[in-house]
């Protein structure tokens, strides 16, 4: 269905994005968002102000024109100064109009925030990946097609015209991709794993040489070769970067399709096999029951 892997993977997670609201503000204000159950997202539309998230020492400046996200495991304040005391969001929303309110005295802050919302039980997939923050500056070289979103984005909301609600959310879920995608190409941090695979031009290489084609008898030789690299220096790297073997992650890879189909219950466990390029179910069921701890008839039968 697609035909790279960051696509295919927030596709299984089921990564939705939504625009939730915003505030105007001025003078002294603050506001604190709480641990959300979601990966929050937020874009100056102008004005600046600071970022304080729980758990990291140093406050960030934004500016205008700045996007971020935050990881769904963590709280955050918004203030024109850290030493102002913040007011709880959900008070704040709690009766707004619109999903808008206004902070302080003035307008000479405007910002709007929403959230990713991912599925309950392949969340994780993601969200392991992900750094605390993921902050990318409106004057960043790589920042000037945010910029046109950003502002897409703005308009939306506040024009509220025909289709305002498909649009916007088409609009957030492209901002979602390209600042994962301008995080990765300016070498920003992500864990060990897929995402910091993705980072690394050879090692993204060889994940979507899987991903293409999950089913192939893919063998280390084959992956080295499109690589450009020797088999032991690839199988150094990936492990390195991504935390695991090259032919693990297509085994393990394999395995959430696998729990996917069998989830769907439309396919028989023989089908499942062939398509994940088993020769045979026992060969299927003894990878999957390794993997998972459970074999796939339990598992999609629930008795496991």
């Amino acid at each position: 269905m697609f035909d790279d892997p960051l696509s295919e993977i927030l596709a299984f997670v089921g990564a939705r994005c939504e625009v939730a609201g915003g505030f105007t503000a001025g003078g002294d204000w603050g506001i604190r968002f709480p641990r959300p159950n979601a990966i929050k997202f937020g874009v100056v539309a102008a004005g600046a102000c600071w970022m304080r998230v729980d758990g990291l020492a140093a406050p960030r400046a934004l500016q205008a024109g700045d996007v971020f996200f935050v990881k769904g495991d963590r709280a955050f304040d918004l203030l024109s100064d850290l030493d102002v005391a913040p007011l709880d969001a959900r008070e704040v929303f709690r009766d707004a109009p619109d999903s808008m309110v206004s902070l302080g005295d003035g307008t000479d802050v405007l910002y709007l925030g929403g959230h990713v919302e991912l599925d309950e039980t392949r969340r994780e997939l993601l969200l392991d990946e992900l750094p605390p923050v993921i902050h990318v500056a409106g004057n960043a070289e790589q920042a000037a097609g945010l910029q046109w979103l950003a502002r897409e984005v703005v308009a939306e909301v506040q024009n509220k015209q025909a289709g305002a609600g498909l649009s916007t959310a088409s609009l957030a879920q492209l901002l979602f991709v390209r600042v994962l995608r301008t995080h990765l190409e300016s070498g920003g941090r992500a864990n060990i794993g897929w995402l910091r695979g993705l980072g690394d031009p050879r090692i993204a290489r060889v994940i979507a040489l899987m991903h293409s084609d999950p089913a192939r008898n893919w063998h280390l030789g084959d992956l080295a070769k499109a690589a450009g690299m020797s088999r032991s220096v690839l199988a150094a790297r990936f492990k390195a970067v991504c935390g695991v073997p090259p032919l693990t992650y297509l085994t393990d890879w394999r395995m959430r399709l696998a729990v996917r189909a069998l989830e769907d219950g439309s396919m028989p466990v023989s089908k499942i096999a062939e398509t994940l390029g088993y020769a045979s179910v026992s060969a299927f069921s003894n990878a999957f029951k390794r993997v998972t701890g459970t074999s796939p008839k339990r598992f999609q039968f629930g008795t496991g």
